[in-house]
């Protein structure tokens, strides 16, 4: 038997923001990052709040791929603090702090019931087109002593609310554009083939894909255009459900050992990664260990829902691989680890400790085809000099 659940309520498109407007707090904890805070982002939502006599405290201290440091600094905050609402204004990043917030709190309350902490309104307003993480009951945090992405889960976790406004995306930059939307495709990809994918997940993803391939190169030349811009926003949030319902695979298992190992953002390691971790799923150039192809079969159906041609299934997959390169080279992203500066000594000697780290990864039992390190090390090898 297999679940399928999207616990958070989204509100899309066009003002979705004016949510705010009918909000009942006594207090809202403001959780976002310096650059959203300085350019006025945040100013979207205090605005509303103000104008309704809500009060409010920012706590803008979360850096890209956050600490522990900086959630507990975040978590206390918000104890003293004492509101009973979190609004989450920024990317993955920003998003996954406060759920990590939340988690602490909800442990808080399980190791001392007489605390009498009570979990907030909890609201994600994403302002990238990427992680999904408005619709997730997963964060990751990053132990800064050790470099290790930890990885945390619970349904406390869930947003209440999703606001999807693309107001609060206009500002990105392209270089982040492209990363996010390439992160957008890796979810979706990853949950089609994973081996927890279903009919409703599909839809989502197969959505998801198509919208990527369509609207990227666009957003990315003009980060103004609404439509292009809304499109991204809300496969982003698509692709993040289907995931949460199937699961990942190795593609995010390498590129969360990757990133922490050689400071790597997420979504443009995720992008380096696709067309080997394709190649390699679908076992076309080492046939001895498949069988069926299935994976193949499956990356195929997505080379025809983008009209590509191909005559069988392996040509499908050829073509797609192919597509991929493309889509990569027309963002500016590298199709080579090593373009991105990484030293070949330094990548070698990392080899080792990455494949092992992506092999205790919690998405590599997503993964459709079942991998050792070897076969992350033949990934990273690939992708290092993309080949």
């Amino acid at each position: 038997m297999k679940n399928f659940r999207i616990p958070t309520q989204i509100l899309y498109e066009d003002n979705a923001i004016q949510y705010l407007e009918k909000l009942n707090s006594k207090g809202v904890f403001i959780v976002t990052d310096k650059v959203m805070f300085d350019i006025g982002v945040t100013d979207n939502v205090t605005n509303i709040l103000e104008e309704n006599s809500i009060k409010y405290e920012i706590f803008s201290e979360v850096q890209p791929e956050p600490t522990m440091e900086v959630v507990t600094h975040g978590f206390k905050r918000f104890l003293d603090y004492g509101g009973d609402t979190i609004i989450a204004v920024g990317g993955g990043s920003v998003i996954d702090a406060s759920k990590a917030m939340i988690y602490f709190l909800n442990v808080l309350q399980k190791k001392v019931p007489s605390s009498n902490q009570q979990k907030p309104l909890f609201i994600a307003i994403p302002s990238t087109s990427g992680t999904g993480s408005e619709v997730t009951s997963y964060a990751v945090i990053t132990d800064a002593a050790t470099h290790t992405k930890i990885p945390l889960k619970s349904d406390e976790m869930y947003a209440d609310v999703a606001l999807l406004d693309w107001i609060f995306t206009k500002t990105v930059p392209p270089t982040v554009t492209a990363d996010t939307a390439l992160d957008v495709l890796t979810h979706a990809l990853e949950a089609y083939v994973s081996v927890g994918s279903s009919d409703y997940t599909d839809a989502l993803a197969k959505s998801a894909i198509e919208t990527v391939f369509d609207y990227t190169e666009k957003v990315y030349k003009n980060g103004l255009d609404q439509e292009s811009r809304t499109k991204i926003h809300n496969a982003s949030c698509m692709a993040g459900i289907a995931f949460e319902n199937a699961g990942l695979g190795i593609n995010h298992s390498i590129a969360h050992t990757l990133g922490a190992t050689f400071k790597i953002t997420h979504g443009r390691a995720n992008a380096i990664l696709l067309p080997y971790v394709v190649e390699y799923n679908s076992s076309l150039f080492d046939e001895n260990d498949c069988y069926d192809f299935k994976t193949a079969k499956r990356y195929s159906e997505i080379a025809r829902l983008l009209g590509l041609p191909q005559s069988d299934f392996k040509e499908g997959v050829v073509m797609f691989v192919k597509a991929l390169k493309a889509l990569l080279q027309s963002v500016n992203i590298p199709l080579a680890i090593k373009d991105l500066g990484v030293d070949e000594n330094a990548f070698n000697s990392a080899m080792k400790s990455m494949c092992e780290t992506a092999m205790k990864d919690m998405c590599t039992l997503g993964n459709p085809r079942v991998t050792n390190e070897k076969g992350i090390c033949s990934v990273l090898m690939k992708a290092y000099y993309g080949k």
